[in-house]
């Protein structure tokens, strides 16, 4: 098992964060770090915070409460326009439903990342190819996501997210449309592929088998971490 530098410090971390949705308390205070090469599962109970707390760590929401640093940098602080940046270079994001646009091929879908950050549309189709070969699916590369499977889409999806070479990869129930084959497939795809590019990976699951995958793991209960040995 490949751990994170935890020499260095923490890459991402979460402190003190309260996120509310109306007047319900999403998020309570919770705090969590991810450190870089290292794969942490999020878990605990439909409900309990854990695609806030991502959506709040990716920079997707700010946080009502508590801060978010990235690198240095205090997400929670900065511009919309520098987290967009970020989370066209730095960040990879991979949904339960894969979230492809459906007007689009696989392979431009995969390209897409790269088109908005400046690359030539050619080497952009050429290196999303070489993703979703790496993925087993280009093959499937001038389908729409309609014309695919669940599985392959999802994979679609997760090359679409690691394309630009991410530090840091959101997966938020990357598998929760998915049969338990289809599962695996896609599991043993962003494990390996992030082990070898060295990217740290927060996962998003309420899944057990899914979580096994991780190096790390911590539970989220009523909007914050619950201590070892808690059920959630």
């Amino acid at each position: 098992m490949s751990i994170g530098d935890y020499t260095a410090g923490p890459l991402l971390t979460g402190r003190g964060l309260v996120k509310a949705h109306g007047r319900t308390e999403a998020l309570r205070g919770a705090s969590v770090e991810l450190h870089a090469g290292e794969i942490l599962a999020v878990t605990g109970a439909s409900g309990s915070g854990k695609s806030t707390l991502m959506h709040c760590l990716s920079g997707i929401v700010r946080p009502d409460e508590g801060s978010v640093t990235y690198g240095g940098e205090r997400l929670d602080e900065l511009p919309e326009g520098r987290l967009s940046a970020l989370r066209r270079t730095d960040f990879g994001m991979v949904f339960q439903f894969g979230q492809l646009i459906p007007e689009l091929t696989a392979l431009d879908n995969v390209a897409l990342p790269l088109m908005l950050g400046g690359t030539g549309r050619a080497r952009a189709r050429a290196t999303a190819g070489e993703w979703l070969e790496r993925f087993g699916v280009r093959g499937q590369g001038e389908l729409r996501p309609g014309e695919l499977s669940g599985g392959q889409a999802q994979r679609a999806a997760l090359a679409r997210a690691l394309v630009t070479g991410p530090r840091v990869v959101f997966a938020d129930e990357p598998t929760g449309a998915l049969d338990s084959l289809a599962g695996e497939q896609v599991m043993t795809a962003l494990v390996r592929t992030a082990r070898e590019a060295g990217m740290a990976v927060l996962l998003i699951t309420h899944d057990a088998q899914v979580a096994a995958y991780a190096d790390r793991e911590v539970q989220l209960r009523d909007g914050a971490v619950a201590p070892l040995g808690v059920t959630v």
